[in-house]
């Protein structure tokens, strides 16, 4: 039976930056990624500013910037009849004002390589998470599964659970989240770019019965269609993939060579929307984060923001007891009271863009932008707010000192564990 002193469930943004975060300050860290590598579509790419600045005082952010990538630096939408500034972050603090669409495997690498050069730092990939090690009330480890099959335990002084929504240690933890009404599930496919469009990084409209978003990957769009809760299998049975072929060319003025690349309904993929949150975050032995926490909503594109703003305050609070191999459930509540209110806050806040926008534009009665949009457009300083709060957040993290690094390249000054 191995053994680690953390055991991180999930190698996404949540679980990637507490490896490595944990692995700079000395603890013994193994990572469990079910899939074989990080290349899966439609995943968030918003890089918000708050984590492109702890990128920089991790020594990574010449590698981030190297990446390719797009910038928001005004968040526009075409709202009822009218396009309308969002928000601005040319008008937030700090060097850095704008969103970086990055595609998550780029910045998932990014993470692996950097956790990679701490020698107590394990990824373990093709290892799904199968249950729970139990020690009387407290979680002792994981069961996992290798690329054959093979059945493995893991013993662990504290498993986190980074395994997203539909989280297998959440779930074998016996945590259930709080669910709450969401209007909408969505659509994703990829549509290509043709040679003369000069594309743009986010387009985002919204009219009655007929709304979309559109993230420029270069030589495509990802594409995200809003539908309403629960109707995929029953639009999918009452029509032909040309409906969604004339409603895209219809907001977004595609020409038909380039709709026509969405063959059929199997290049349409569906995400089914939830947002929840649990109650308690833990049990003895156990801590959830990210999504396996607080599932968010699409909208705003906050999840890996918020995620890896999780990740630090777990790593920075949590990682003097993981060294003494003495974590306590108090521990463990300082986290959940860390980064409960800025889940709360962002949660509230979609709340308000579903009932304000999106409900509106699935019910056909969104004819025009709703009066508080309009408000924001008119006035710079709140599109700057606006930008502030949904880009930086609530309790903003910061880099512990045990984990920031020099640039690469740069001399590293000689430092202690």
């Amino acid at each position: 039976m191995d053994k680690t002193t953390c055991c991180i469930v999930g190698g996404g943004p949540a679980g990637m930056m507490t490896g490595l975060l944990l692995a700079r300050a000395g603890v013994e860290v193994t990572v469990l990624e079910k899939h074989g590598d990080f290349l899966r579509d439609f995943r968030g790419d918003t890089v918000h500013p708050s984590t492109v600045r702890l990128l920089d005082e991790l020594g990574l952010g010449d590698e981030f910037a190297a990446i390719p990538q797009s910038k928001v630096t005004r968040m526009c939408m075409y709202a009822g009849d009218r396009t309308v500034v969002a928000a601005d972050l040319g008008r937030i603090p700090g060097r850095y004002r704008h969103i970086a669409m990055v595609p998550q495997w780029d910045f998932l690498d990014l993470l692996a390589r950097a956790a990679a050069q701490e020698p107590n730092f394990t990824l373990r990939m093709n290892s799904p998470v199968v249950g729970l090690i139990r020690d009387d009330d407290t979680v002792g480890g994981v069961r996992y599964r290798d690329a054959d099959a093979a059945e493995h335990e893991l013993r662990a002084d504290l498993v986190i659970a980074c395994d997203g929504r539909d989280s297998v240690a959440r779930e074998a933890a016996g945590l259930r989240q709080r669910r709450e009404d969401v209007p909408m599930d969505m659509w994703f496919f990829r549509v290509p770019k043709a040679a003369d469009d000069p594309g743009g990084a986010v387009q985002v409209r919204f009219t009655s019965g007929n709304s979309a978003i559109t993230i420029d990957r270069g030589d495509y769009y990802q594409t995200g269609y809003i539908i309403e809760k629960g109707c995929d299998a029953t639009l999918r049975a009452e029509h032909d993939v040309q409906w969604l072929r004339d409603r895209l060319a219809e907001l977004f003025d595609w020409p038909t060579e380039t709709t026509a690349t969405i063959r059929s309904w199997d290049d349409v993929k569906l995400l089914e929307v939830t947002v929840g949150m649990l109650d308690r975050w833990h049990v003895p032995g156990l801590l959830c984060i990210g999504d396996a926490a607080h599932t968010m909503s699409p909208v705003g594109g906050v999840g890996v923001n918020l995620a890896v703003q999780d990740a630090v305050a777990a790593a920075r609070i949590l990682a003097r007891p993981l060294l003494d191999r003495v974590v306590q459930t108090a521990d463990l509540e300082k986290v959940q009271r860390r980064r409960m209110l800025p889940a709360s806050f962002t949660q509230r806040a979609q709340r308000g863009e579903h009932d304000l926008l999106i409900a509106p534009a699935l019910r056909g009665t969104l004819h025009t932008a709703p009066l508080p949009l309009r408000v924001v457009d008119a006035v710079p300083t709140l599109a700057g707010l606006v930008a502030y709060l949904g880009g930086i957040g609530i309790r903003p993290e910061h880099a512990p000192d045990f984990a920031r690094r020099p640039p690469i390249g740069a001399e590293r000054p000689a430092t202690t564990r």
